[in-house]
């Protein structure tokens, strides 16, 4: 068993594992039905109600790392982030949103929230007041995300759930980019975490998959909405999770170590222009970060000086992969404007600052001497 006073990768390791009563294997087992027992049964199993043994082991590891009371699995980061949202707004409701969000989130409010009668605003910048200046008598949600994707912008975390307590909104969170290895926001008294299990969690770029972690209340509201838009996740894809999990501790602390490293030469470049990176002391928000992050986390962002071309770069990269996602033990590097953010107007992602010569960086765990001569290789290219 495993409790509050055990460190991170004791919980990754052991915290909800499944015992195999039968051959003693050192792992959780793994129950592929999707048909149980309703007769002589203490809980009545189906897998879109998130509670065959594997989701309810898995989740039980959820709620430790983000030191909850419980979680829920689903098949994708979007569909832990629809549901959430959906739970707790109805017709006639309004919610405050952070102006940097990952694209996939922006599109769904700004597409979807009108058929049914919701509201929202963006905040105009991150500074806690914004957030205040933004609630109407409607409101009952502040959402964030931080840091964020891709710009890497952080957002005052206490000060988020402070104002949502103040005026009694339910405050979400996007954890997805820090993971629980570098920031844990219940702590600071969010409501309710979400994270793109796919990225830092499954961590081999095989696994799609998202999860939602809050006190036995809130995921009880958001279960009622989950069962009946059926996005749970395959048992056999919560067991490759579960596994993927055991070794995150050791694999995002070197990520964080390989961005911080790579953040610093990439700053010190001359063919470098900007360097997004909240683990550096130029960030804007550094003092921040550093005092609501364990870590900075595996994640930057870079702009090429002017008349080099961002696209041709990454097609001369040969160990750093062009890839759609992210925090995958590979570095890996993609456009936002291309990818993440494609979905987005020009304005909208000017807006955001995210300009078409921006590149989202994925740290792995690569040597970083391997990763450098990388980059260098790829930049001379680029200038002959």
């Amino acid at each position: 068993m495993t409790g509050k006073s055990h460190g991170i990768n004791t919980i990754c390791t052991h915290t909800g594992e499944l015992e195999d009563k039968q051959f003693k294997g050192a792992i959780s087992p793994l129950y592929m039905s999707t048909s149980y027992a309703f007769e002589d049964v203490d809980v009545k199993r189906y897998p879109r109600y998130f509670n065959t043994p594997n989701q309810v082991a898995l989740a039980k590891k959820m709620a430790a790392l983000e030191h909850g009371e419980a979680a829920l699995i689903f098949g994708s980061g979007m569909a832990a982030v629809s549901t959430s949202l959906f739970a707790f707004l109805h017709n006639g409701d309004h919610v405050v949103l952070q102006n940097t969000l990952y694209g996939g989130t922006s599109n769904l409010v700004v597409e979807e929230f009108a058929k049914f009668g919701i509201e929202y605003s963006f905040t105009k910048d991150l500074k806690p007041e914004s957030f205040e200046a933004e609630i109407r008598k409607n409101t009952k949600v502040i959402y964030i995300e931080t840091p964020s994707n891709p710009l890497l912008t952080i957002t005052d975390i206490k000060a988020v759930a402070e104002i949502a307590k103040k005026h009694e909104l339910v405050s979400m969170i996007d954890n997805t980019f820090a993971s629980p290895v570098n920031q844990n926001p219940i702590d600071f008294g969010i409501d309710v975490v979400i994270h793109s299990a796919t990225k830092y969690m499954g961590g081999h770029s095989d696994i799609l998959a998202g999860t939602v972690i809050s006190s036995e209340e809130h995921i009880n509201t958001i279960f009622q909405l989950a069962k009946n838009f059926g996005g749970s996740l395959s048992d056999y894809t919560v067991w490759l999770l579960e596994r993927s999990i055991k070794t995150m501790g050791i694999r995002v602390k070197a990520q964080n170590k390989n961005a911080k490293k790579i953040a610093k030469f990439l700053e010190r470049h001359p063919d470098i222009e900007k360097v997004y990176y909240p683990g550096l002391k130029s960030h804007p928000d550094y003092a921040l970060a550093k005092s609501q992050m364990h870590g900075f986390g595996g994640m930057l962002s870079f702009e090429l000086k002017a008349g080099l071309d961002a696209g041709l770069f990454q097609k001369k990269l040969n160990l750093i992969k062009s890839s759609m996602s992210l925090a995958g033990i590979e570095s890996t590097i993609l456009s936002p404007t291309l990818t993440s953010h494609a979905l987005l107007t020009p304005e909208e992602r000017e807006n955001q600052g995210i300009r078409d010569g921006l590149m989202r960086f994925s740290l792995g765990i690569e040597e970083k001497e391997d990763l450098i001569a990388d980059i260098e290789q790829a930049l001379v290219e680029v200038r002959s």
